[in-house]
C-alpha cells in the first residue's frame, strides 16, 4: 500500500483527499488535503497525531454557518456529523453532555423528553452546538447569558496530543477559555450543558417609532425577559419582539400552522427573497422596498413552547457584521449608523437587528465583564460592496464594540486585545494546549496571534 492509502486506511473508510469546502454565506473556501468522518474519540487522536507527525494543520467543522473562516484549512478537516446526540443525562441537576456534531435543531427532541430546554436562543438553529458556543453565539435577554455561559463541561483533544475532561472537578481553571475557544484550543468531542426546565414564552411583536425605540432602548431591555428589535435603513419605524418567560403548564396561545408559514415561508423566505433580488437588480428600488415592508408591518402576540418562540427558518442568504457595545452605548451607534447611510448614500435591503445578554466571565465573551448591547448589519449574498460594512464596524469599534467571532469583521490581534482584558490570558492557555497550532489558520491567526 502506498502511504497515502496507509494513511486513509489508519483514519478510517470515510476518509477523503483533496475535499472542497465552503461555508454557508459563501464567503469563505478551502481545499482541505484531507477530510475524515470519525465515529469515535480514537480516530479524532488519530488525525490529530497525523496531523503532528506530518506538519499538517487541522479543524473539525460542523455546520459551517459562521460568515468568517475560522473553521477553514487546507490541512486535515474534522467532519464531526457522525459525532451526533445524546451521550448522556442528568436531569436532576439539569445538565446534558452531547456530542460536539449535534445540531441546535435537534436539541427539542433531546432535551424535551427529559423536561429540560436550553435557557436561551438565537433565532438561527441550524450551527452545531461546538460551533455555536466556540464562536459566542447568543440570544437576547440582559439577565442571560450566550450559550457558551452554559457549558459546564467537554472533553477535547488538545494539539499538545492529550484528551481532556474539563468541568468543575476536572482542569476547572481551563473551563472559561475552552468554553469559548474560537476552535483554536483543540476538537471539543463532547459539550456538558446546563439546562432549565422546559418553558413557555408569550411574544409580542409590534411596530414602533425607531426613535422611540432608542430613547427607551435601555430601560425597556432591562425591564422585560427578552426584547430585541429590527429596523430597515430608510425608514423610521422598527419592528420590536418581546418574549415574556412563562411556566410550561401555563396556557398556550400559538400561531397556527397556516400563520407560521405564511410569516416563516412566505414572508421571511419568499417574499423577503424577491425583494432582495430585485434590490439587487434595481439599487433604487431598495428604500421603497423597505418602507412598503414597514407598512406591512403588524401587531400579534402567541404563546409556545420556547424553541418555537425563538427560532425562525430563514433561507435568504446574507453576509452579517456584528459588534457587543456596552450596553448604554447602542442607541447612540445606531444613530449613527442612520446618519452614515443616509449621507453615504448606501443602500441596504436587510435589517439591522439589535440584541442584549448579559456579562459573563468567559475570557474571549463579546460580553466579558459588561452587559452587552449587539448591533448587527447585514447585506444580500451577492452583493459584493464592503463600503457599508467599513463604515458600519468604524462606528461599532469607536463606541467599545468587539466582533462577533463567528460574523465579518476586519479586527486584529493588536485591536482585540485592547478590547479584552484577559486576551492574553486565552493566549497562555492556548499555548499550553496547542502549543505547536495544530488548530490554526488564516483567520485566528489575525484576530490571535501566530
Amino acid at each position: 500500500m502506498t502511504g497515502r492509502q496507509n494513511e486513509q486506511s489508519a483514519l478510517g473508510p470515510h476518509a477523503r483527499w483533496h475535499t472542497s469546502w465552503s461555508n454557508w454565506a459563501r464567503t469563505e473556501r478551502s481545499r482541505p488535503e484531507l477530510e475524515i468522518v470519525p465515529r469515535d474519540v480514537a480516530q479524532i487522536e488519530l488525525a490529530v497525531q497525523r496531523a503532528r507527525e506530518t506538519g499538517r494543520t487541522v479543524k473539525p467543522i460542523g455546520a459551517s454557518h459562521s460568515f468568517t473562516g475560522i473553521g477553514a484549512t487546507d490541512g486535515i478537516r474534522i467532519d464531526m456529523s457522525r459525532l451526533r446526540g445524546l451521550v448522556s443525562a442528568d436531569p436532576a441537576r439539569g445538565r446534558v453532555t452531547l456530542w460536539g456534531g449535534t445540531h441546535l435543531w435537534e436539541l427539542p427532541a433531546i432535551l424535551g423528553p427529559l423536561g429540560l430546554a436550553l435557557p436561551n436562543m438565537g433565532d438561527i438553529d441550524r450551527q452545531t452546538i461546538t460551533g455555536a458556543t466556540q464562536t459566542g453565539t447568543h440570544g437576547t435577554g440582559v439577565r442571560l447569558g450566550g450559550l457558551a455561559t452554559g457549558v459546564v463541561g467537554a472533553t477535547i483533544v488538545t494539539g499538545a496530543g492529550e484528551t481532556l475532561v474539563i468541568d468543575e472537578d476536572h482542569h476547572a481553571e481551563l473551563l472559561p477559555a475552552v468554553a469559548l475557544g474560537l476552535g483554536a484550543l483543540g476538537v471539543l468531542v463532547t459539550v456538558t450543558l446546563q439546562c432549565v426546565p422546559r418553558y413557555l414564552l408569550r411574544a409580542e411583536e409590534a411596530p414602533m417609532p425607531l426613535d422611540e425605540v432608542l430613547d427607551g432602548f435601555v430601560e425597556r431591555t432591562r425591564q422585560v425577559d427578552h426584547f430585541e428589535f429590527f429596523w430597515f435603513p430608510h425608514t423610521r419605524g422598527a419592528r420590536t419582539k418581546t418574549n415574556t418567560r412563562l411556566p410550561f403548564d401555563a396556557d398556550r396561545a400559538p400561531l397556527s400552522r397556516a400563520a407560521r408559514f405564511a410569516d416563516e415561508e412566505l414572508a421571511n423566505n419568499v417574499a423577503f427573497g424577491a425583494c432582495t433580488a430585485i434590490g439587487g437588480v434595481l439599487p433604487a428600488a431598495i428604500p421603497r422596498i423597505n418602507r412598503l415592508i414597514e407598512s406591512l408591518s403588524s401587531r400579534r402576540v402567541y404563546s409556545d413552547e420556547s424553541h418555537r418562540v425563538y427560532v425562525t427558518h430563514r433561507r435568504v442568504r446574507f453576509h452579517e457584521m456584528e459588534f457587543g457595545l456596552p450596553l448604554e452605548a447602542v442607541p447612540d451607534a445606531v444613530r449613527e449608523l442612520r446618519a452614515m447611510i443616509e449621507r453615504r448614500g448606501y443602500l441596504v435591503s436587510f435589517p439591522v437587528e439589535v440584541r442584549a445578554a448579559a456579562a459573563d466571565g468567559l475570557l474571549l465573551s463579546t460580553a466579558h465583564g459588561r452587559e452587552t448591547g449587539y448591533v448587527a448589519v447585514h447585506r444580500y449574498w451577492k452583493d459584493r460592496d464592503r463600503g457599508y460594512f467599513r463604515d458600519a464596524e468604524a462606528i461599532l469599534a469607536a463606541h467599545g464594540g468587539r466582533p462577533h467571532w463567528g460574523k465579518m469583521h476586519t479586527q486584529t490581534a493588536d485591536s482585540l486585545r485592547e478590547r479584552y482584558a484577559a486576551f492574553d490570558e486565552f493566549v497562555a492557555v492556548r499555548d499550553r494546549l496547542d502549543p505547536d497550532r495544530l488548530f490554526t489558520n488564516s483567520y485566528l491567526e489575525r484576530v490571535l496571534g501566530r
